[in-house]
């Protein structure tokens, strides 16, 4: 397989949860702007849609977005506990935890990447994304994880709220989810993505 990534984006999840699995894979390194890939594809011709993560097949198959990819990793694995077999009641919470964050969480923060929207209208995006943080934060009261046990929910969620500090947020106005991020940051397997993504060269 080959994980088509850029930095500071949500296909981080889609590696930590590779190594989390131990699976072999590729990195691929893709330049956002240029939308050249490291090995001097045009990504373009991966995925049309142009962004990461993309997930390329041995048979040659692209996947793309982040909760698809998320969960064709982890079914590669049967009986992990990264997330509830297909089929069962819990992995359609899971579901439902990836959709909130794919839409409540990272669509809400997305639009906050842009430096030329008007403040009033920056406002607006960041009191709706305080609204979702506080009810993640009632969420991690009783429990560690998202599902209970850390999973690919976790992954997603621990990627995107990295985001915070480029908008000037301070997770520690929440203590659960600071808590949380801490807690995520210490498994070995989100150093290893991590650090394997600090030493690739830019495209």
């Amino acid at each position: 397989m080959k994980l088509y990534f850029a930095p500071m984006t949500c296909s981080l999840s889609s590696h930590i949860v590779l190594c989390e699995l131990g699976l072999p894979f590729e990195l691929i390194r893709v330049n956002n702007q240029s939308k050249r890939t490291a090995d001097g594809r045009d990504f373009r011709e991966i995925n049309p849609k142009g962004y990461v993560a993309a997930l390329e097949l041995d048979n040659g198959e692209v996947l793309t977005e982040g909760p698809a990819i998320l969960q064709f990793i982890v079914d590669q694995v049967p009986g992990n506990t990264l997330a509830p077999p297909p089929g069962t009641w819990e992995r359609a919470r899971l579901q439902e935890h990836l959709n909130f964050i794919s839409t409540e969480i990272h669509g809400a923060s997305s639009p906050l990447f842009n430096s030329e929207i008007a403040p009033s209208t920056r406002a607006i995006f960041k009191d709706k994304l305080f609204k979702r943080l506080d009810f993640l934060s009632q969420t991690l009261v009783t429990q560690d994880y998202l599902m209970g046990t850390f999973g690919v929910a976790d992954a997603y969620l621990f990627t995107v709220l990295k985001w915070l500090p480029v908008f000037n947020i301070d997770i520690e106005h929440w203590p659960l989810l600071a808590e949380y991020m801490r807690r995520i940051a210490e498994r070995p397997a989100v150093q290893s993505a991590i650090a394997a993504e600090e030493a690739t060269q830019p495209v």
